[in-house]
């Protein structure tokens, strides 16, 4: 046997991880966990940047450009800069339009132009694309004229050009972007110096549009609330069986398209339809009422369509709240309807506000209900949103009708945050 073999074994010392060693190994594991997560909630993310904040983003540049101008007629704004916008401009703005129209007339741009300029100035589509046609000038010997003499070639296509009033109209919108879409959706309007003032009474249309959507859409929360609540309430006092039964009459209209319960309520409340035939065998109306294309007919249905909304978020808060708190109020000798409404109403309040906020929201953006119940008077701001996109192919004013939607939504849920948290607080 070696004297290896024999030798005591000897215990090597082992170094121990320093301070500096384990926050490094525990900033790596947290790390990895965060990383884990976001690779976890990254589709999601990318889901919600693609079809959700793109389109937004989208349509809030889109509420605020004005490229007609600027894009068709560069030479002409910058020629225009020092231009006080009274008095016709000065003979190099004259050639400028002149070089400018040429090029729009090759590459075929100033349809885009005569458009834009005419939203403002009834007629100046047919003065514009006319001298467009007459473009490029020459003088008489063929040699290019002189601004002064391209001054007075424009005013022998069409007179306008010798007024004020389409000159300034380019140099007002000579910016790429500016409020001019905003403005007019809430009937206002820059004047040849660029003031903010309002439109003429016959032109006026979109405050009161805006008015009546949030009328219709108050009453039909208003409405979704009164009838809601009792049924809400009804359904958290059942026992869960039943009450899981009657849900899922509640959620029915979420199993029917919108198109199908519209089209059902115009054969109801026609003049010959089930509820004006009901009415009068009761001998409660002589005679049909008029219940379709009016507001009677729009408050129906979308009362009929928006009151599980405003179910759903009542029922679970009620769900939740004790019944023994009632009991409790009554036995100190508070009449029941007092203690109904001082020690169970106010703990609803949390869901009848999430009720009110999301129909009156979903109320806001309605289009299909008003556009096919609904008379002239009727139609809320969706329906002129899809007119722009559809008819008149004016994404500007469709977009900037949609911005200040977009907007109202968004202050009525910070009131709503605000009012949740003064709520909690007191609480």
């Amino acid at each position: 046997m070696t004297t290896s073999a024999i030798a005591p074994a000897i215990d090597l010392p082992v170094a121990e991880p320093s301070t500096a060693q384990l926050k490094r190994e525990l900033h790596r594991a947290q790390l990895r966990k965060r990383l884990s997560a976001m690779a976890l909630i990254a589709p999601l993310m990318i889901f919600l940047l693609v079809v959700f904040v793109a389109p937004i983003a989208i349509l809030l540049k889109r509420a605020v450009e004005n490229p007609e101008v600027a894009d068709t007629l560069p030479n002409t704004v910058v020629a225009l800069k020092g231009w006080k916008r009274t008095g016709t401009p000065p003979d190099a703005a004259f050639a400028a339009l002149a070089t400018d129209l040429a090029v729009a007339r090759e590459h075929s741009t100033a349809g885009n132009l005569a458009r834009r300029i005419n939203s403002e100035l009834p007629g100046a589509r047919s003065v514009i694309m006319k001298t467009a046609r007459a473009m490029p000038l020459q003088g008489a010997d063929g040699k290019p004229m002189t601004p002064g003499e391209t001054r007075q070639a424009l005013i022998e296509i069409d007179e306008q050009w010798g007024k004020p009033e389409y000159w300034q109209a380019i140099a007002k919108n000579g910016s790429r972007y500016s409020p001019y879409y905003l403005l007019a959706s809430l009937d206002l309007r820059q004047d040849s110096m660029g003031n903010i003032v309002r439109v003429d009474e016959e032109q006026s249309a979109y405050q009161q549009i805006f008015v009546r959507t949030f009328v219709i859409s108050l009453g039909v929360t208003l409405f979704c609330l009164l009838l809601g609540y009792p049924l809400a309430y009804w359904l958290s006092t059942m026992p869960e069986r039943r009450a899981n039964l009657f849900m899922i009459l509640v959620l029915i209209p979420f199993w029917t398209s919108i198109l199908v319960r519209v089209a059902a309520w115009m054969v109801l409340l026609q003049s010959e339809g089930l509820v004006n035939k009901t009415l009068m065998a009761l001998h409660l109306t002589n005679g049909p009422l008029e219940l379709l294309f009016n507001r009677t007919g729009v408050y129906i249905s979308m009362t009929h369509i928006l009151l599980p909304f405003m179910i759903l978020p009542m029922y679970s808060v009620m769900k939740s709240i004790p019944p023994t708190y009632m009991r409790a109020a009554v036995s100190l000798g508070s009449h029941p309807f007092a203690a109904f409404w001082r020690v169970y109403v106010p703990q609803t309040y949390p869901g009848v506000g999430a009720g009110a906020l999301l129909v009156f929201i979903l109320a806001l953006g309605y289009y299909i209900t008003p556009a096919l119940l609904g008379g002239t008077n009727e139609q809320m701001v969706s329906y002129y949103v899809a007119y722009f996109i559809n008819v008149t192919i004016n994404w500007g004013m469709a977009c900037a009708l949609g911005a200040l939607l977009f907007a109202a939504t968004l202050v009525l849920y910070g009131v709503y945050r605000r009012f949740a948290k003064m709520d909690v607080s007191m609480g």
